[in-house]
């Protein structure tokens, strides 16, 4: 084998690796002499088949698979003598025109990391905005609850159904006069008007008093889950067993143990940890760009083209699906196009800063550890389809590249609370409005920042070690798997400040499991 490097020019190395023909003719004998025992052929005995009928029998497959394993073990040797450590997967390509019997020549092309100075830690200072909950957004919380938690007492027999009123019905479901699996139910509890159940159920009860028997149609959506159904019209034969209706909720200690709590006390403890935590989200994305904004300072370095265009590609993917979903699409769109070069200078700057983090990881000794890293497998696998999530697992084992994708974020979020640690904090009381305003600040001049790099230049220092350059987003976001791809994380919007989540809530009522005409 023979290799030649044909560039070197910053980040961007390529080389051409010749194997001789000779050499394959060579390992390819060596595979015939390998597997000739284990071939059967009629009029030989069991391993006496001759190396030349072995090679006129498999000698394509042969070739094609030693020529494959060749070129991996080249361009992998290549990758460690000159100790390249590449920024994205390495092009490899062979030769146009190679024939059996020929020379292969194959090219390999890629672009390294940069040799990047740790960056010093000390001197951090970091304001941490914080939100403190108020008694008024408690109650508000109580109230919500207390609204989705409706209590309900019996009417007078002589009442009519109407809207919010609560039925509780026996049912029974038909298709063509004859009863169908699972549309049968006794003491079903109904709330007209809250859409629990298939379109034109719950219309066709208004009216009804308790003891009536009534049979309505109604026809099934036709994306319905259960297939059988979907679209079909049916009938229901229905008995009105009470008419109820609602009554004031008091939330006192009764309210909260019947939601399976000690004590009221115990629920606006809850409330207020669940209300702190919405808050802490936005805490922590305003801490972190500051942060980001120290770290890049003083450091402008050479960064790998194929790894702005990857940051960029996400940004902008997510940035059009956002614009899709405007009034006015088309504007939009030119809006985000006249500010390409914009985003391009923050895909930049965010690669720049996931190598500082990556280099101060490797530094202070951060890592992501094997069980951690097997939840994240786990976690990721488990938004495929059973079927898929095993060869889902076997691909992250076997690419290191979707190893170092998946670990990212956690990776980046370890050495972020690292320098959390490190830094001089001091915290200020906030209300949510300026605690956004501050993120919204620092995301419209994230571009300026951008755009304007610092005038000082990292010297070099030792290259870190096989780690995997963290990937930075001034947002935090869940990173989801593309089908049968690496998960890739999810680019924010330009103005990415959240918008902060109302008070929790309780999970939306349902109609029953078992009844097929509840909305699923």
């Amino acid at each position: 084998m023979q290799t030649k490097q044909t560039v070197n020019e910053g980040l961007k190395r390529a080389y051409l690796i010749t194997i001789t023909a000779d050499e394959i003719s060579a390992k390819i004998d060596a595979e015939i002499k390998k597997i000739a025992p284990q071939v059967k052929m009629p009029g030989f005995r069991p391993g006496k088949v001759p190396a030349n009928l072995v090679k006129k029998m498999h000698g394509e497959q042969l070739h094609a698979q030693t020529l494959n394993d060749m070129i991996r073990e080249s361009t992998d040797k290549v990758m460690k003598d000159e100790e390249l450590r590449p920024a994205m997967q390495p092009a490899i390509s062979l030769g146009e025109g190679y024939e059996q019997g020929k020379d292969a020549e194959v090219t390999l092309e890629l672009e390294v990391l940069p040799v990047v100075e740790t960056p010093s830690t000390d001197g951090l200072k970091l304001e941490k905005l914080v939100v403190p909950v108020s008694d008024e957004q408690i109650d508000e919380a109580l109230q919500n609850i207390a609204g989705q938690n409706k209590s309900y007492k019996d009417a007078a027999k002589t009442k009519k159904a109407a809207e919010g009123n609560q039925l509780i019905i026996d049912f029974v479901g038909k298709l063509d006069g004859v009863e169908f699996e699972g549309g049968k139910a006794e003491d079903a509890a109904l709330v007209i008007g809250s859409g629990a159940f298939i379109p034109g159920f719950e219309e066709q009860l208004v009216g009804v008093k308790t003891g009536d028997e009534k049979t309505i149609t109604v026809t099934f959506p036709e994306d319905y889950q259960a297939e059988h159904l979907a679209g079909k019209e049916a009938t229901f034969d229905i008995t009105v067993k009470a008419v109820k209706v609602e009554t004031d909720t008091k939330v006192d200690e009764d309210f909260a143990k019947n939601l399976g709590l000690d004590s009221l006390d115990k629920l606006k403890e809850i409330i207020k940890g669940q209300l702190e935590q919405q808050t802490a989200g936005l805490t922590r994305t305003q801490m972190k760009r500051s942060l980001l904004d120290q770290l890049a300072a003083g450091h402008d370095f050479e960064v790998p083209a194929t790894m702005v265009e990857a940051e960029f590609d996400q940004i902008w993917a997510q940035l059009q699906q956002e614009a899709a979903r405007e009034e006015d699409p088309a504007e939009a769109l030119k809006q985000i196009e006249d500010e390409k070069d914009d985003y391009k200078a923050i895909a930049e700057r965010r690669v720049r800063l996931g190598l500082l983090l990556s280099e101060i990881g490797q530094a202070n000794g951060v890592e992501v550890t094997g069980q951690e890293m097997q939840m994240l497998i786990q976690q990721a696998a488990s938004q495929y389809r059973p079927e898929d999530r095993d060869r889902f697992v076997q691909y992250i084992q076997q690419e290191p590249m979707a190893a170092a994708q998946l670990r990212a974020p956690l990776y980046e979020d370890k050495v972020v609370d690292f320098l959390f640690d490190k830094a001089e904090v001091t915290t200020r009381e906030v209300t949510i409005e300026e605690l956004q305003a501050a993120i919204e600040a620092e995301g419209e001049a994230e571009a300026a920042k951008a755009k304007a790099p610092a005038k000082k230049k990292a010297p070099a220092k030792k290259a870190p070690a096989k780690k995997a350059a963290a990937k930075t987003d001034e947002v935090e976001a869940e990173a989801k798997p593309a089908a049968k791809k690496a998960p890739a994380k999810k680019a924010p919007a330009k103005k990415p400040a959240p918008k902060a989540e109302a008070a929790e809530k309780a999970p939306a009522k349902k109609a029953p499991a078992k009844k097929p005409a509840a909305k699923k």
